[in-house]
């Protein structure tokens, strides 16, 4: 890992700077996902066909994943893997149902009544990534907020398989799923914001994917909603002297082992713990399978900062937002009320990120790139409208008139004004 030092703001500007590079989105890709969406807008189903061949070498002879092959998933599903999905199901249910809003009403002056509904999207779909990249976790995280919302349909798409990973299909079944159709890519991502012959157009689409599915994402943003852009994976771990240094280097890994691009930054005031977090990582490395991408992971992206004290730790996090905060700490929960920009946090030496990945319940759809100073974890509250509404008695209306006349004339709209004072006894 590469040490930096230098104030915390200047710290945090170069580690944000970093982290720009690392998202920022090649020329080449955006003119090809153009061109895919129009593709997909004008040749629909057949479009979907020929990328189909054209990218993952597989002839469709039916877009839908049909109920046979849902429940061959469910025959062939690992025992244990299906008992760990309820017990996670369980668990991000029971979470994100706090997440659930009411509306309101108000009667703040005789003859007026002001209020706000809350109303569900009508359809969502769910981009669920193929190959290596397939996480059943992530179908969980994305659907069950959506049903908890009370979406109405619930579409998702995954690349086309010769045989699709038996985990994904069991997860979208248990989580709610209503239909999924085996697309993939910039293509899956047109063909949910415009619709084709077999795909119904959607109102929102969430979920990750690769560098043409999130530059497609962006480019349909505004025809329909979206979660986020997010950038690579990044967590962030405050450590004190207290901290386990074996411990701390298996959870950097964690993420690290997700994309050569994906960061890990150690914040901690302790020299003694950061050398021997170090000697753990190159340790640990040696024994992981995925050492290919964790070891360039943490070599060109890793960080570490050894700072002057407790304050200056939580300060320079502060700074940097990261998707993934751990606080490693004696009495961790106590420093909670510190934190001010941060995905998800972690407390305690016990707690590591994959425990909020797969089983805690919290959300793992997370805000990355410093974007948590501003946005915030997937939930139920991605998947409803509030809708204002508000009524006025003639008295009210004449109550009112000169004020609201006196701004409607100071920014020169006399239409505006002019709509109330034919209201006028």
């Amino acid at each position: 890992m590469k040490r930096l030092t230098g104030t915390n703001e200047e710290i945090a500007q170069l580690l944000y700077q970093e982290q720009l590079e690392l998202s920022k989105q090649n020329l080449d890709v955006e003119e090809t996902v153009r061109s895919i969406i129009e593709d997909v807008k004008s040749r629909g189903d057949q479009a979907l066909r020929d990328y189909s061949t054209k990218f993952d070498k597989v002839e469709l002879d039916s877009l839908e994943v049909g109920q046979g092959l849902i429940d061959k998933a469910f025959e062939e599903v690992d025992r244990d893997v299906l008992i760990a999905l309820e017990n996670a199901k369980s668990n991000i249910e029971s979470y994100h149902r706090q997440q659930l809003e009411e509306g309101f009403e108000d009667h703040p002056f005789e003859g007026v009544i002001r209020g706000q509904l809350i109303r569900p999207i009508e359809r969502v779909g769910v981009y669920v990534p193929g190959g290596t990249a397939a996480y059943p976790s992530s179908v969980l995280m994305n659907v069950i907020p959506a049903k908890i919302a009370g979406v109405k349909e619930i579409i998702m798409i995954t690349p086309p398989q010769e045989h699709f990973v038996p985990a994904i299909l069991v997860a979208a079944k248990l989580a709610g799923v209503d239909k999924i159709y085996q697309v993939g890519g910039a293509q899956g991502i047109a063909a949910l914001a415009y619709g084709t012959e077999t795909l119904p157009k959607v109102d929102k689409i969430t979920g990750p994917g690769n560098i043409f599915v999130a530059t497609a994402k962006k480019q349909v943003f505004g025809i329909v909603g979206i979660d986020m852009i997010a950038g690579p994976s990044e967590i962030g771990v405050i450590a004190d002297k207290s901290a386990n240094a074996k411990y701390v280097a298996a959870d950097l890994l964690s993420q690290a082992e997700h994309d050569v691009l994906a960061r890990a930054i150690l914040v901690t005031d302790s020299e003694e713990l950061a050398d021997a977090v170090e000697v753990e990582i190159e340790k640990q490395l040696k024994e992981l399978p995925r050492e290919a991408i964790a070891r360039p992971s943490v070599e060109n992206n890793g960080r570490l900062i050894i700072t002057k004290d407790a304050d200056s730790m939580f300060d320079l996090m502060n700074l940097v937002a990261p998707e993934h905060l751990e606080i490693a700490m004696d009495n961790a929960y106590d420093y909670l009320g510190r934190i001010e920009n941060a995905g998800s946090i972690f407390l305690g030496h016990h707690t590591s990120e994959p425990i909020g990945d797969y089983y805690a319940g919290t959300n793992h759809v997370l805000p990355t790139t410093a974007t948590s100073r501003f946005s915030s974890a997937l939930g139920v509250h991605d998947f409803i409208k509030r809708i204002q509404y508000t009524q006025y008695s003639k008295a009210a209306v004449n109550k009112a008139e000169k004020d609201i006349t006196t701004l409607a004339y100071a920014e020169g709209l006399q239409a505006h004004a002019k709509a109330i004072e034919v209201r006028r006894d």
